[in-house]
């Protein structure tokens, strides 16, 4: 049957060796998600992983910053956590909005379209790996790594977005429970 040869060859992905799969869970599936072994969803899974981290690291430090007391200027009496939804002007939705639209569209591969499409005439791409920005234009020294650094820098972002999705997490729970002022001083 074609159909059990397909799903053979699938179940041969070592999914346990990936990047992130570290100690002390090791390679942590409960829901099943690629139980089936397919590196191409547990590759897509694992770049959702990396930009949720990156996007929940910029959330801590906009929550500290802002319960801090640290306003843009004209933004002064716009209080910090939930309360600014309420209290945002229209206006700065749509900057918000239009921000992050452009931020979505320039941090991308720029050599790939989106959603694996190709439309344009750049050629193959220079990016290493998934989430690789870089687009051969800058560098801070990534070249000049070992294969190993490499791989241990990228492990050392993928823990701590995995520790910014916990704290942000974390700190949207107490801001509701009303206790967040226990956790954080007032304008610490």
């Amino acid at each position: 049957c074609p159909r059990r040869v397909l799903l053979s060859t699938a179940l041969n992905a070592d999914l346990s060796k990936e990047l992130g799969a570290q100690a002390p869970l090791g390679f942590f599936d409960p829901l099943g998600l690629v139980a089936d072994g397919d590196k191409d969803n547990f590759d897509r899974l694992r770049w959702v992983e990396l930009k949720h981290g990156r996007i929940a690291m910029l959330g801590v430090v906009g929550y500290l910053v802002t319960y801090a007391g640290v306003r843009f200027p004209g933004a002064e009496d716009i209080p910090s956590g939930f309360a600014a939804l309420d209290n945002l002007p229209g206006m700065v939705w749509a900057q918000m909005i239009a921000t992050w639209s452009m931020m979505e569209a320039a941090n991308q591969d720029q050599y790939a379209g989106p959603w694996g499409t190709n439309q344009n005439a750049l050629g193959e791409s220079p990016a290493e790996f998934k989430g690789d920005f870089r687009n051969g234009f800058i560098d801070f020294g990534w070249d000049k790594y070992s294969d190993d650094q490499k791989m241990r820098k990228r492990a050392i972002e993928l823990n701590q977005g995995r520790a910014a999705q916990m704290g942000i997490l974390g700190l949207m729970v107490h801001e509701k429970l009303g206790n967040v002022d226990q956790l954080l001083p007032p304008h610490f």
